[in-house]
């Protein structure tokens, strides 16, 4: 996968089968899957600039095309590992309307051609935030991995002016 791919950019080749599925994201050691049509692109990771008094899983902001682009590291959320990203680490820029975020991710490993549809419901063990934010679990030849519910992470930017240091 390149560096940097653009959703919708005629320049960038679709990924055969990828449609219905999903980008797959390391974050804490895990996998995770988000649906391929909430992925506008994926990149670099790029300067990002940190907010004074707002969460830690709030990484900052990003100049992403001339936006502000709020970049989250939901490590935090799901209680996994967090440790320093390396040269692998990569931005994932989720959107569904007009709301868009950056995802910071260990790595892109891939994507999953299948359905994020039939995905399992997560183990009663997963709960707090990182249960708001998997919505499912599904299993491919490297294993299982979780599937992020896009809208819950998206609409963690309502957290942001209510609840401080998280």
């Amino acid at each position: 996968m390149d560096t940097q791919q653009t959703v919708g950019d005629p320049a960038v080749e679709p990924i055969a089968g990828a449609a219905a599925g999903g980008i797959l994201l390391r974050l804490g050691g895990s996998r995770y899957a988000v649906g391929m049509a909430d992925v506008a692109e994926v990149a670099g990771v790029p300067a990002v600039t940190r907010i004074p008094g707002t969460p830690g899983w709030l990484s900052g902001v990003a100049n992403w095309r001339g936006r502000i682009l709020p970049v989250l590291d939901l490590r935090l959320l799901l209680a996994t590992p967090t440790v320093p990203l390396a040269t692998s680490a990569r931005l994932v820029v989720l959107t569904r309307g007009d709301v868009v975020v950056g995802v910071l991710a260990e790595a892109v490993p891939g994507v999953h051609d299948g359905t994020l549809d039939d995905a399992t419901p997560a183990p009663a063990t997963v709960s707090g935030d990182a249960g708001s934010l998997v919505c499912g679990q599904l299993t491919d030849r490297h294993g299982p991995f979780a599937v992020l519910d896009v809208g819950a992470v998206l609409a963690l930017r309502d957290r942001v002016g209510r609840r401080r240091h998280d």
